[in-house]
């Protein structure tokens, strides 16, 4: 694997010369490696880390259609599912040129690769992620950004102190209907906002699978990477191409349940309309009985409180009504507010071309071209999965704080007065050797 950053020549800053000032902000390092093929080469080109469901079912037929995008590479730790990506590619190009990986290290090696999507396991997010900044990829990586509180601060620092275009898979800010309640809620339409509610699922079980016999062909010691080793579970991993999505995300070390699956989209969305992209809750009020898997309370310092209950999406309550927005829906009491058209002068939060997942993607290949930052980079998708690692927290630890809620410092990163907590940030247990995480 390389830890070479990739030269400036693939992200040109240019200014001081007439002749620098007429070129692209981004030019492939295929063009400028190759000249005699630079008309043919001039694409952003991909490799994909993980296909899965969500890689191989959505993220691959959308970027195989982009014009100016060329998928060169895909790796999978599960044979039949890099093939089948692989012939996937192959097929939609009408060649052989794609290349498969087992190791990711051996994609991000390659210098014609400009940008990669990710879409492993959770557990694995924030390594693939420091590595392909190491790389100097420009990233896609899926929601929720990584497995725990800890990850999230350090892959933020990581990429802020890079020049990697970033997009965190959080595809509903390119969805109308949660921008427009977002952007009623900014500019004061539903009046004073009191209590927000994130019906979502609740934290992960312990991983208590049996373990079964696997069948050749997936590399299960990396498919654990720093999670303790166990035996195989068709549970965790199920073996080549399925239309599911594998439920490792219910158990812990592997996911956060429905706090960290769900709750990436909708305590996102509770973030954005509440303004506080930029910042977290300042409290955690753990429930009377952790076990129901909701009842967790976040406060603001503003004194708004987020409930994890209610209704499936997000509810927003206002002096002067209450919102719901969920996937294809947005409602309102009274009605009128939903009809609300914005004025000059109202706040316009950023619009992403076209819709959902399609316009999320496209965001991030124009922000790729153009050097600006996406509809959700990384500080973004780091302060929403805090929200929900911060409640996973709280629910775990419910018995040891005995009742008394944790005090969070969004800018500092870290729990205060409570050196405890603090230390529940990362993983209850070591990372495996050659797994360990730390800043580029």
């Amino acid at each position: 694997m390389t830890t070479k950053k990739s030269s400036l020549s693939r992200r040109t800053f240019m200014a001081g010369t007439a002749g620098a000032m007429s070129l692209p902000l981004f030019v492939p390092k295929s063009v400028l490696g190759n000249a005699e093929n630079a008309a043919a080469n001039d694409k952003i080109t991909l490799g994909f880390i993980g296909v899965g469901k969500m890689a191989y079912g959505s993220h691959m037929p959308h970027f195989l259609k982009m014009p100016e995008v060329k998928v060169l590479a895909v790796c999978d730790v599960d044979t039949n599912r890099r093939e089948a990506a692989q012939k996937r590619v192959n097929d939609a190009y009408g060649n052989k040129d794609c290349d498969a990986y087992n190791d990711y290290g051996d994609l991000l090696a390659r210098d014609d690769i400009d940008a990669v999507v990710i879409a492993t396991p959770d557990h694995w997010h924030a390594l693939v992620i420091r590595d392909a900044v190491k790389a100097g990829k420009d990233i896609y990586a899926e929601k929720p950004l990584t497995n725990n509180l800890a990850e999230a601060k350090i892959v933020m620092d990581t990429v802020k102190n890079s020049e990697i275009i970033f997009q965190t898979g959080s595809q509903q800010r390119a969805s109308e209907n949660f921008r427009h309640a977002c952007e009623l809620i900014q500019n004061g339409y539903l009046g004073k906002i009191s209590r927000v509610e994130v019906g979502v699922g609740g934290p992960p079980s312990p991983d208590k699978l049996p373990g079964e016999e696997m069948e050749p062909g997936l590399d299960w010691e990396r498919w654990l990477g720093p999670a303790p080793m166990r035996e195989y579970s068709s549970v965790l991993s199920p073996r080549g191409v399925h239309n599911h999505f594998p439920s490792w995300r219910n158990f812990q070390p592997y996911g956060g349940g429905g706090m960290t699956d769900w709750g990436a989209h909708h305590f996102d969305i509770a973030q954005w309309g509440l303004g506080m992209d930029e910042s977290g809750p300042v409290e955690i009020v753990p429930p009377e009985d952790p076990k129901r898997g909701n009842g967790l309370k976040y406060i603001y310092d503003n004194g708004v409180e987020l409930l994890h209950g209610g209704k499936s999406g997000v509810t927003f309550f206002g002096s002067e009504g209450e919102l719901f927005v969920n996937r294809g829906k947005l409602s309102s009491t009274p009605e009128e507010i939903v009809k609300i058209k914005l004025k000059d002068g109202d706040v316009h939060l950023y619009k992403a071309p076209g819709g959902s997942h399609g316009g999320h993607r496209q965001d991030w290949i124009n922000s790729v071209k153009s050097r600006k930052q996406p509809n959700c980079p990384i500080e973004i998708g780091a302060r929403s999965v805090a929200v929900c690692h911060l409640g996973n927290i709280a629910y775990r630890h419910a018995e040891e704080l005995g009742g008394k809620s944790l005090k969070w410092d969004p800018q500092e990163w870290k729990f205060v007065g409570n050196e405890a907590a603090n230390k529940w940030q990362d993983y209850p247990y070591e990372r495996r050797e050659g797994y360990e995480l730390a800043k580029v």
